[in-house]
């Protein structure tokens, strides 16, 4: 294999071979290949795109440079969940015990928050003890005895993927489809999942802000996924305001627990996440229809079991016995917590999902550089949802913030964010925007 020859096949607009392919990644795989080469893959990728076949191609080199988990032994469908990122996105945090309280193994292996959106790993990371990266034998024990596990990555999982994305990152070739499809799904097939949804969003808060790019994305996912052996749908859905209540680590923590004890009925919150369930549960055979696979999904929660597992998850990943029992004891508080008042009457007819996120940024619950730490105390929590009726001086949100100075200024950007209307809002976006 010499690496320019496939470089510049497709730099001039050619098809390559699934040898071709896994030649180019096994050698990216193993270190012997030069940066400006895997520079120039990337940006020939990104003006002459890939084929169907290539994608699959490209997708299943990248699963197979590092290990490929196996869950034989393990009596229950395998199935995941990924999302393209959002503010207030916390679906996963109840998605896993509730889809595992229904009779699914949820091997679920997430990520960091990047840019304005938060990550699930960063939430978890606010549970004293629990562990991120535990070794195979105690991931493996957990999704068998409880059902499901939220861990991140591992350096052994699908590595070709990281060096890949390193090169995307510093050569403007981040937004790239196939490139975009290949990375998402070469970790998912590492996982060595059966079944899998997608949740792409749409709107100001989301990486796609049009329904076109949206749409282009999960057919590319959708596609890609079924093609390279795993059963795959997926939903896109809104991300014009924040999803939750709340937008940072800790805040999005207590927003889950308070979920899963009922508290969050009727919410845009609760609808995601009960579409999600069904879908994995009609995937994998649990259930025959949409329907029954909500309603299951619906009794995991109200007989509270859902919460019994997310509790038997957090302790069997080295966090605390007691942290549904106990939340104030284990999820530390901002020490100034600051309400943002209305400046006037009327309905909230429109926000800045991104700038929510990028205030929980600036408040420190979030990176500007990957070795930032991060504050997992600030945020926002009591956001209302767009369409709601307030009057001067209601609280449209609470600010948890380090300091009296930050709460201030984040608390007045935020209240310029929103746009209040004298006259309610005719329409707004449905939650579920699309199913592919």
């Amino acid at each position: 294999m010499i690496p320019q020859e496939i470089i510049r096949r497709k730099r001039d607009g050619g098809t390559l071979t699934a040898p071709d392919i896994e030649a180019f990644i096994g050698a990216l795989g193993r270190g012997h290949l030069a940066e400006s080469q895997i520079g120039a893959f990337a940006m020939a990728v990104w003006f002459r795109g890939m084929t169907r076949e290539e994608t699959v191609a490209l997708t299943l080199a990248m699963a197979r440079s590092g290990d490929m988990l196996s869950w034989s032994g393990i009596d229950r469908p395998i199935a995941d969940k990924h999302s393209t990122g959002g503010v207030g996105d916390n679906v996963s945090l109840m998605l896993a015990p509730i889809a595992a309280a229904c009779g699914l193994a949820i091997p679920m292996i997430s990520g960091r928050g990047l840019g304005h959106t938060g990550g699930t790993l960063d939430k978890l990371e606010s549970i004293p003890g629990y562990g991120i990266t535990p070794d195979a034998a105690r991931f493996r024990k957990v999704v068998d005895e409880v059902g499901c596990a939220i861990i991140g990555q591992t350096g052994s999982l699908a590595p070709a993927d990281g060096k890949l994305y390193a090169a995307r990152d510093v050569t403007a070739t981040v937004d790239s489809v196939p490139l975009i499809t290949a990375s998402i799904l070469s970790k998912k097939l590492a996982a060595g999942l059966q079944t899998l949804v997608l949740d792409v969003k749409i709107g100001n808060g989301a990486f796609m802000t049009s329904f076109d790019e949206a749409e282009t994305l999960a057919r590319s996912l959708v596609d890609v996924a079924n093609g390279a052996g795993v059963k795959t749908s997926a939903l896109i859905t809104d991300m014009n305001q924040p999803l939750a209540d709340a937008a940072g680590n800790v805040v999005e923590l207590r927003n889950c627990l308070d979920f899963l004890k009922g508290a969050k009925a009727g919410t845009r919150l609760e609808a995601v996440v009960l579409s999600f369930a069904a879908e994995m549960l009609t995937q994998s055979g649990i259930a025959r229809t949409l329907n029954d696979g909500e309603a299951l999904a619906c009794e995991a929660l109200s007989s509270g079991k859902a919460a019994e597992l997310l509790g038997r998850m957090v302790h069997g990943l080295g966090g605390p016995v007691d942290l549904l029992e106990n939340p104030d004891k284990y999820l530390v508080a901002a020490p100034v917590q600051k309400p943002v008042l209305a400046p006037w009457d009327g309905w909230l007819a429109s926000c800045d999902a991104r700038a929510i996120g990028m205030s929980v940024i600036e408040l420190g619950g979030g990176r500007r550089h990957p070795q930032d730490k991060i504050d997992h105390r600030v945020g926002f929590s009591d956001i209302l949802p767009l369409g709601t009726k307030v009057s001067k001086g209601d609280r449209i949100a609470t600010v948890h913030a380090a300091d009296e100075a930050n709460a201030q200024r984040i608390a007045v950007d935020l209240s310029i964010n929103y746009r209040i209307s004298d006259i309610a809002p005719s329409t707004l976006p449905p939650v579920i925007v699309a199913r592919l």
